[in-house]
């Protein structure tokens, strides 16, 4: 109900007061002060009762109004309001944080709350490979199948997205401390700054503009596939204002159409699918479909994982497009040597997958060491003295084996270490000046939502007292 006529000063009289109950229909005034705070509030029958003493029309309103009306504060919960209003109270005065009265509520007249402005939010994993890397890339698997085992962990990808109220649009990159701006989304160009996320908006062909922002938990070039991750939080983003949500499936093969068609970075499937998805997942890549298949691994075999694996940060990034170019010319230029690593690839992330499944975590941690040691046939860019130190002096620790993540050059490590060894491990690398941290695995994989900020209330001078009284609550 809008505040019309229902405001009297605190010294008018009575017959001011009945022409004014007159003209607002509602029987009741709120007094104000000076200063227009509201300070009482008087009904028709205050007068009446009033009347009925002394009969002078000229009596002030400040001489008999009650001074312990029910009233709320500006921004209370409909909760509180229509308990309120459920106890016998006809009308709440809504006042601001200066005591003005700026809405009345009503068992008539207490509409549903407005519409106010939506965000919407995104967040995707990033992920570690346990087996098979390097079988998701097209090339290879588009004459032979090609299958990998990873999982989604709690690290991610953050993206928020606003609508406005024009056509432009601005996307700001907090890791990047990047900004692109453009008059709307048609007229974003691929310039070489935030190509990944203006090659993500090209595709969606948004018809609004809007404002974006995106972060990430973990460095740019870590290998945990953090490009795909930043991409599919974007596309969540975008999914919430949808009538008719794309699904996970579709969000993946956009988040791949994005890095790898349409900026041509090469590279494989898994990341897409993978920060998309969620949990542990054993994936096959043929020419005809691609299979995600979650694995069903008891709780104690993935709790025993997150214990023994730990992410080892080299404190390097690397160019992954680079890694997989010089992969690929290998690979076709290639003899039995490749095809004879492409067999012992595949057995091996077969064997990993049944140790897994049958929760033999040690059985796997040892695999690794024969893992790395095919990973780094792939492309001389692989691995460098550095590395390798960083490698050794894991094992040497003893950790049983490991694998740098993504393609390799830079990044991180992912190291399997058994039980009253791993601080060992964390304290040689340490002293080498790398860092060392435990994994946790992420279930639920891209998640977007939206939600919208309420109005937040007016600052005040100092802290306002909560005071009861018998008829509702004061300073609600």
């Amino acid at each position: 109900m809008k505040p019309r006529n229902v405001c009297i000063s605190a010294t008018a009289s009575i017959q001011d007061a009945f022409h004014q109950l007159n003209a607002n229909g509602k029987g009741i005034l709120f007094a104000a002060d000076p200063g227009s705070r509201i300070i009482g509030c008087v009904t028709d029958g205050d007068i009446r009762r009033q009347l009925l003493l002394n009969g002078n029309l000229d009596v002030p309103l400040s001489s008999f109004m009650n001074t312990s009306f029910v009233w709320a504060r500006s921004g209370t919960p409909r909760e509180q309001i229509l308990k309120l209003l459920d106890h016998r109270v006809h009308y709440i005065p809504v006042l601001d944080n200066h005591d003005r009265l700026v809405d009345i509520y009503s068992r008539d007249e207490f509409a549903a709350d407005g519409e106010s402005e939506v965000f919407a939010r995104g967040r995707a994993p990033a992920r570690i490979t346990f087996g098979g890397g390097g079988m998701d890339l097209t090339h290879f698997f588009v004459d032979q199948s090609g299958m990998v085992i990873n999982a989604a962990i709690n690290k991610y990808a953050h993206a928020t997205l606003r609508k406005r109220t024009d056509s432009s649009v601005r996307i700001y990159s907090h890791d990047l401390k990047k900004v692109v701006e453009s008059p709307s989304p048609a007229d974003l160009k691929l310039d070489g700054v935030l190509d990944l996320l203006v090659a993500v908006v090209r595709l969606i062909q948004p018809t609004f503009g809007f404002e974006m922002e995106v972060a990430a938990d973990f460095p740019v070039g870590s290998g945990l596939g953090g490009s795909a991750s930043a991409a599919a939080a974007v596309i969540g983003c975008f999914n919430e204002f949808r009538s008719d949500p794309w699904d996970r499936h579709q969000i993946s093969e956009m988040a791949f159409q994005a890095e790898r068609l349409i900026l041509n970075i090469p590279g494989g499937w898994q990341d897409q699918y993978a920060t998309v998805f969620g949990g542990v997942n054993y994936m096959e890549f043929t020419a005809d479909h691609n299979a995600i298949l979650p694995l069903r691994l008891e709780q104690k075999t993935i709790a025993e994982l997150e214990e023994a694996l730990v992410l080892c940060y080299t404190g390097r990034n690397h160019d992954s497009g680079a890694i997989h170019r010089d992969q690929r010319t290998r690979f076709k230029a290639s003899g039995s040597k490749t095809g004879e690593s492409a067999t012992r690839k595949k057995e091996l992330t077969l064997e990993m997958k049944r140790k897994l499944l049958r929760g033999d975590v040690y059985g796997y941690g040892r695999l690794l060491h024969e893992a790395w040691l095919l990973k780094r046939q792939d492309s001389i860019l692989v691995t460098d003295t550095e590395l390798d130190r960083v490698y050794s002096c894991a094992t040497a620790n003893g950790a049983l084996g490991g694998k740098i993540l993504g393609a390799g050059g830079g990044g991180f490590f992912m190291f399997f270490i058994p039980p009253f060894q791993q601080y060992q491990v964390f304290d040689a690398l340490s002293q080498q000046g790398y860092r060392c941290e435990r994994v946790m695995f992420d279930e639920a994989g891209l998640q977007s939502w939206r939600t919208r900020l309420p109005d937040l209330p007016e600052s005040t001078d100092g802290p306002q007292e909560l005071v009861a009284n018998g008829s509702g609550t004061q300073g609600v």
